[in-house]
Formats: structure tokens, C-alpha cells, sequence
């Protein structure tokens, strides 16, 4: 029988001495049961007592839910992301990481199913879903105004998760947690939560913008691997600091079962890219081994591609050598099949040199100058075929100077289309050829008509008469303007100043105010359309 007047602690003690007093005498006993016991206690008394978990959790709470400051954040951080991972630049990545937006939610979500706070955790999910789709929509709009919109190394990096970046998730979610329960929420947490949620996140977003789907497909798996990693890893820890549940002994099973099924669920598509990954390293580093074998020393492997991708994997290297081999792709491709137990094709492309790195580097100058050649006859094909298609012609219509890098086309007639229309389908080709001259000669069609007020053109004329100036400096036909004397020297004036003369103009005083411009066949001066 205990004693009333004993402080609660030492009727604990003494509880718990009678237990293991009873459990020694009917040989339940043991050291390691006993051990464990003290160690539970220990942890307990010592450490669970000094967390004060409701101030925690009103912390938490107090940022866990979307608000403007939180949306304004994930902007920020996506933007500053997305620019990083499209100028390849980590240090610019590294500032979208200190910002940090996404922590409290996450961390939210991890304390809230901890304690099963049902609101708690359906506030923190829909900041979280708010959260993320601001994010890839917000990349996705600065992926789409950049003129930068290749795949870059930083992009690359984050579109092949594997079992490691689920690691690399698991130890942040501790470093995280760790921060929050024990009050050090600085630095930790936004190295810890941002690094591993807001670039992969941001790749999302490139991946929509440029419809790249295996980016996004990837990007999209790591950002879900380390969202549910971080979450499940907090819960785990709130419940260690003996974070009070309102869960039953049944619901916290569950939870648990559920926690290992979406650990398990993750664990092995990563385990298996892992596995992939491991395995083109190693056929990369045999490849580019045995290659170099072959050629012995005084031979140079320039560059070795690998396409995993292809059925079979096919692999082409450069290899600059004193000597040829004229067997060397055949007996390659038959010693790498038998070691990797695949079929691998490979294709060695030999160049003769001397020996020496002049020779070498020489040789190297050649093959790159010819791979420049190439893809320089790469974009001139694409020209030709695009303004070809633009024009309504064929390709053998299009001129194209390579060594100007310039390209005229005469369009044909389109079905509604306007002089602007044609000037704005120029103008997206040099948009996406800027460092060409493009030239695309607008069929004969209305031209627009000026108006002159006062003395002057009127501001919506001097735009028209752009317009005019633009077609005349194209076309090889000629152009006549007919109107009253004094408005044809005031439309005369503007028009030289952009080196444009009409000697055959036509004076009509019953016009006064408007000045109309007809296309002149350039042979016989006869009015071909107006």
C-alpha cells in the first residue's frame, strides 16, 4: 500500500520497483528486458522532460498555414531556384535554399499526424498543395519569358532520383525536426528543408513550361520522395519526444504500418534507379578502359557518348592513335556484350596522327571544326524548311547565304493574312535566330492608308507607314502614292528619312487628308493591286 503524503515521482519509483520485483519472481526477468526498461525511463525523466511540448507546437502552428507572407516566400525561393538551375549557377540555387518556405508546413504536417490533430494537419496539407502548385506555376512563367530554356547540369541532377536522395531526405527531416523540438531553428533547418524541396520543385516547373515530361516526371518523384521522407521522419521524431497523441493504440498501428508502406513504396523504384545508375557507371568506365587498351599509349580517346536510352546501348568515341584498328568497334562491342551479359554496339571513329600533343591537339582542332561544320548545316537545313513552311514555298526557294548568315524568301499569297501578318512571322524567325538577317518578301497585298492632319501624319499613320517602309525595303516590286500635293510631300519627307524614294506619284486634290499607296509591276510601271 502506498503512502498518500510520497510526491508523485517517488510513487513511480516505487511503482516501478514492485513491478520488476514481481516480474524477477516469476522469472520474466531479464537483463535485457530490465535494460531496456531503464533506458526508456531514462529517456523519459531526462530528456522528454525537458521539451515543453505545447510552446512547440504553438510555434509551429503560429506558421503553418497560407498566408500572403507564405505565398509571397514560395515565389521568391522558386524564382531565385529556377534561375539558378538555368544558369547552372549552385550558388544562386544555394539562395533559393535559405529561404526555406516550405519547413513549417512539413514540419506542421509530421507534428500534427504525431498527434492526431485532424484540422491541424488539414491546414498544413493545403499550404503544402498551395505551396507547391504557386511553385510550378511560377517557374514555369520565368522558364517561359527566359530565352534560356535548355537542360543544364544543375536540371539534369535532379531528374533521376535514386535510394541515396531518399537518405539525403531522411537526415534532413532528423536535422530538421531536431531543430524545431529543441529550439535551434536557424541555419539547420533551411539547409536541411530547402535544399532537398525547392530546386527539384522549380525543375517541375521547367519541365511544364518546355513539355519535357521526363524532366518533369523525375523532378516531380524526387520532390515527392523528400516531401513524404521529411514528414514521416518528423512524426517519427515528435514521437520519441513523447509528443502527446490523441491517436488510439489502433490508429497509431496503423499509422506506423502506413509509414513503413510508403517508406518501402518509395524505397524500391529508387533502389532500382539506384542499381541503373550504378550500372551505366560501370559500363561507361569499362567502355572508356578498354578502348584505351586497345590504342595502347601513344593513342588519345578524344570523347566517348554513351545512349543508354537506344536498344541496343550504343556507345561512339573518338580515339586519335598512330595507328589504325580497323577491328576495334567489332571487338569492343563483343568484349563489353559478354561482360555486361547485353548487347553493346560500338562505334570508334579512328583519326591518324602523330605522335606528340601538337599532333594531338591539331587533330582535335580538325574533328571539332567539323562538328561545328555540321551543326552549321544542322540550323541552315532548319532554316531553309521553316521559312519554307512560313512562306507557303519550298525549300529550293528559299536563298540561303551561310557565310553572311543571311536568308531571304518571297512568300506566297496567304488566305487572309495581312502585310502585318507576314512582318510578324519575319519577326519570330529572328527571334529565334538572332544572329541571322532574315528577309521574308511579303506578296503583293492592300497596302494601308495615311492620314494626314494638320500638316503631319497622324500617330496611327506613322505606324502604317512603318509598316509601308518595311514591305517596300523587302519587296522587289515598286510602289506609287497618290493624294494631294501637300499631303505627298509630307508622307515624301518621312519617307526619305528612311532612304525611300517613289518617282512615279500620282496627284488627286480631291484625296486631301489621305494618301494611298499601290504596288507597281517592275517592268512596265502598271498598277498590279491595290
Amino acid at each position: 500500500m502506498t503512502d498518500p503524503r510520497a510526491s508523485a515521482p517517488d510513487q513511480e519509483k516505487r511503482l516501478d520497483q514492485e513491478k520488476m520485483e514481481a516480474k524477477r519472481r516469476s522469472g520474466m526477468f531479464s537483463p535485457i528486458s530490465g535494460s531496456y526498461r531503464l533506458l526508456r525511463r531514462w529517456w523519459r525523466m531526462a530528456v522528454q522532460a525537458e521539451v515543453d511540448q505545447p510552446a512547440v507546437i504553438e510555434k509551429i502552428k503560429a506558421d503553418c498555414s497560407f498566408t500572403p507572407r507564405y505565398s509571397f516566400l514560395i515565389c521568391m525561393s522558386a524564382g531565385i531556384a529556377i534561375l539558378g538551375l538555368l544558369l547552372s549557377s549552385p550558388a544562386v540555387v544555394i539562395g533559393a535554399m535559405l529561404l526555406s518556405p516550405l519547413m513549417y508546413p512539413i514540419m506542421g504536417a509530421g507534428f500534427a499526424s504525431a498527434t492526431g490533430d485532424s484540422a491541424w494537419l488539414k491546414d498544413t496539407g493545403w499550404a503544402l498543395f498551395l505551396g507547391t502548385i504557386i511553385a510550378v506555376l511560377f517557374s514555369a512563367f520565368v522558364v517561359l519569358l527566359s530565352p534560356l530554356q535548355t537542360v543544364t547540369p544543375e536540371i539534369a541532377s535532379r531528374t533521376r532520383p535514386n535510394l541515396f536522395d531518399l537518405a539525403v531526405a531522411l537526415f534532413s527531416g532528423l536535422a530538421g525536426a531536431y531543430a524545431m523540438i529543441r529550439g535551434g531553428m536557424g541555419t539547420i533547418v533551411g539547409v536541411a528543408i530547402a535544399t532537398a524541396l525547392m530546386p527539384p520543385l522549380a525543375v517541375v516547373g521547367f519541365g511544364l513550361a518546355t513539355a519535357n515530361w521526363a524532366v518533369f516526371g523525375g523532378s516531380l518523384l524526387l520532390y515527392f520522395t523528400n516531401l513524404m521522407t521529411i514528414a514521416l521522419t518528423a512524426t517519427v521524431m515528435a514521437w520519441l519526444y513523447g509528443f502527446r497523441s490523441y491517436l488510439s493504440e489502433r490508429q497509431t498501428q496503423f499509422q506506423i504500418f502506413a509509414m513503413v508502406v510508403v517508406f518501402v513504396g518509395l524505397a524500391i523504384p529508387l533502389g532500382i534507379s539506384l542499381v541503373r545508375i550504378g550500372h551505366e557507371a560501370n559500363i561507361s568506365r569499362s567502355a572508356n578502359g578498354y578502348i584505351k587498351d586497345q590504342f595502347g599509349p601513344r593513342a588519345r580517346v578524344s570523347q566517348i557518348d554513351i545512349d543508354f536510352n537506344a536498344s541496343p546501348v550504343q556507345v561512339n568515341a573518338s580515339v586519335f592513335t598512330p595507328v589504325i584498328n580497323p577491328g576495334a568497334s567489332e571487338q569492343s562491342s563483343r568484349v563489353l556484350s559478354r561482360a555486361f551479359r547485353e548487347t553493346i554496339e560500338v562505334q570508334i571513329e579512328q583519326y591518324r596522327v602523330e605522335t606528340g600533343d601538337d599532333a594531338a591537339k591539331a587533330a582535335l582542332a580538325a574533328v571539332r571544326a567539323k562538328e561545328q561544320q555540321q551543326a552549321v548545316e544542322t540550323q541552315v537545313a532548319r532554316l531553309r524548311d521553316n521559312l519554307a513552311l512560313i512562306a507557303g514555298v519550298g525549300p529550293d526557294d528559299v536563298v540561303v547565304d551561310s557565310a553572311k548568315r543571311r536568308a531571304i524568301v518571297m512568300a506566297k499569297p496567304l488566305p487572309g493574312a495581312s502585310l502585318q501578318t507576314y512582318r510578324a512571322l519575319e519577326q519570330r524567325m529572328v527571334s529565334q535566330m538572332p544572329d541571322w538577317a532574315i528577309n521574308i518578301q511579303p506578296p503583293p497585298t492592300t497596302l494601308p492608308e495615311l492620314v494626314v492632319a494638320e500638316g503631319e501624319l497622324t500617330s496611327a499613320s506613322k505606324a502604317k507607314m512603318e509598316l509601308i517602309s518595311w514591305a517596300a525595303l523587302r519587296s522587289p516590286m515598286t510602289m506609287s502614292m497618290s493624294g494631294a500635293q501637300a499631303d505627298l510631300d509630307v508622307v515624301a519627307t518621312e519617307m526619305a528619312k528612311q532612304n525611300l524614294f517613289f518617282s512615279s506619284n500620282k496627284v488627286d486634290e480631291e484625296s486631301r487628308g489621305r494618301v494611298r499607296f499601290v504596288w507597281m509591276m517592275p517592268e512596265s510601271g502598271e498598277q498590279e493591286t491595290e
